[in-house]
């Protein structure tokens, strides 16, 4: 149905140009109806500022349109000092521009210019038909006023109705552009700063062990410096997706961004293993062997991604991270059920927690410095996207727990029957 008015913008100036000139000759004609060629000529102008009125810039509306109520009523002045009058109309199109002015005016200008327009609006419908010989607009004084005040409130109205609707849409827009900017921020944030988190951790092992008077080894900067490089492209990678998204926002968006399925978390964990403490998986088989909704599968990945990149920025002395997503819930209602936990020392009060959603204020700490928040927050709404929750804390005694519960839309089709699983899943402890 939209291609029927799918018309580019050289047709739409065509039709305009023809509907105004349209418009212009049947103002002229019922102009011409009063017999005298100055009078007619009067009526054309007074009728086409009114038409122009309905069509200007919002910046040009008010003079246009103050000059055509202007002209429509010293029309009507002039009118009924000559002889010749119209005999059969009094100006409806002129009619019609005049109540266009009253809906524009209620849409477009604040109330005082509004109200000052619409009423010498009304004022020039209210004795227009005084063009007519005065044995023709008596009778119609009865009826025609009060419908053209009650066509002027109606006109009003619906101009009123247009500006909340142009208001709501801004509103939206608006609305729209911030989800964007704070779309963009998580991408930055969950998959460049994830790649930028591990080059800096490089970069600071090489320094410490060399302060330290322990160099690496020509071996083992070789295996640092590739690291970093592959942390840079992946990074680089990440860019140019997000770049490509920015200059083609009407193409296709992705719903997991790099990386985002549940079978990268094992390459996603042996990269981590391979720089920072010892990662163990434990991946339940019936969510591999299922198709996960893809805003399901990117929410799990960016969890676990997350939560290793605030373990390598945040707790320095951890030697051992968890990393737990499996099936849980019931058959009716199932979930992603997703933890990661460590054993960095964490002093009382520092970091910053999550909790239903909402982030905690860092306050800093001995053990683990103090967090931003931001990237807590980000999951947090990335989970409430897909009806999830995220929460985040101190473990009692030491280490810190993140976990995530995001809801499925229905069973999974895994094939076969899901209970020959039972609770195995596929395990794997890694170390760097």
């Amino acid at each position: 149905m939209n291609q029927l008015f799918d018309v580019p913008a050289g047709g739409r100036r065509i039709a305009a140009a023809c509907a105004a000139v349209l418009l212009i000759a049947a103002v002229a004609t019922e102009g011409a109806d009063t017999g005298s060629v100055p009078l007619a000529a009067a009526w054309t102008v007074a009728g086409g500022l009114l038409l122009a009125a309905a069509a200007v810039r919002r910046d040009r509306f008010d003079a246009v349109a103050a000059a055509g109520v202007l002209a429509s009523c010293l029309v009507t002045l002039v009118t009924t000092r000559v002889a010749a009058r119209p005999e059969t109309t009094f100006g409806l199109v002129e009619t019609c521009a005049l109540l266009l002015v009253v809906v524009r005016a209620a849409r477009l200008r604040p109330p005082p210019r509004a109200a000052a327009l619409a009423g010498g609006a009304l004022v020039a419908l209210t004795v227009i038909l005084l063009r007519l010989p005065r044995s023709e607009y008596r009778p119609l004084v009865p009826f025609a006023v009060p419908a053209f005040w009650f066509a002027a409130v109606l006109a009003a109205v619906l101009g009123l109705y247009l500006r909340l609707l142009d208001r709501y849409r801004a509103q939206e827009h608006q609305a729209g552009l911030q989800a964007q900017r704070l779309d963009y921020a998580r991408e930055l944030h969950d998959f460049v700063g994830h790649h930028v988190t591990a080059i800096i951790a490089q970069t600071k092992a090489v320094r410490y062990a060399t302060a330290a008077g322990r160099p690496p080894s020509p071996e083992e900067l070789d295996g640092m410096l590739a690291a970093v490089e592959e942390a840079g492209s992946q990074a680089m990678q990440s860019m140019r997706g997000m770049v490509a998204v920015l200059r083609d926002p009407a193409g296709p968006a992705s719903t997991a961004g790099p990386g985002g399925e549940l079978a990268d978390l094992r390459t996603l964990t042996e990269r981590f293993s391979a720089t920072g403490p010892a990662t163990r998986l434990t991946l339940d088989p019936r969510l591999t062997a299922a198709a996960l909704p893809p805003g399901v599968a990117a929410t799990v990945h960016q969890v676990v991604r997350e939560s290793l990149t605030n373990v390598r920025k945040h707790a320095r002395g951890a030697e051992s991270v968890t990393v737990d997503v499996r099936l849980g819930g019931d058959t009716a209602r199932p979930a992603v059920l997703v933890s990661v936990t460590d054993d960095g020392p964490e002093a009382a009060g520092s970091g910053a927690e999550l909790a239903d959603g909402g982030a905690g204020e860092p306050a800093g700490g001995v053990g683990r410095p103090a967090r931003s928040g931001y990237g807590l927050v980000g999951l947090a709404e990335r989970a409430a996207m897909v009806g999830g929750t995220v929460t985040a804390g101190a473990r009692a005694g030491v280490g810190w727990l993140v976990e995530a519960h995001i809801p499925l839309p229905g069973p999974l089709p895994v094939p076969g029957d899901d209970r020959r699983h039972g609770d195995d899943r596929t395990t794997a402890t890694l170390e760097p």
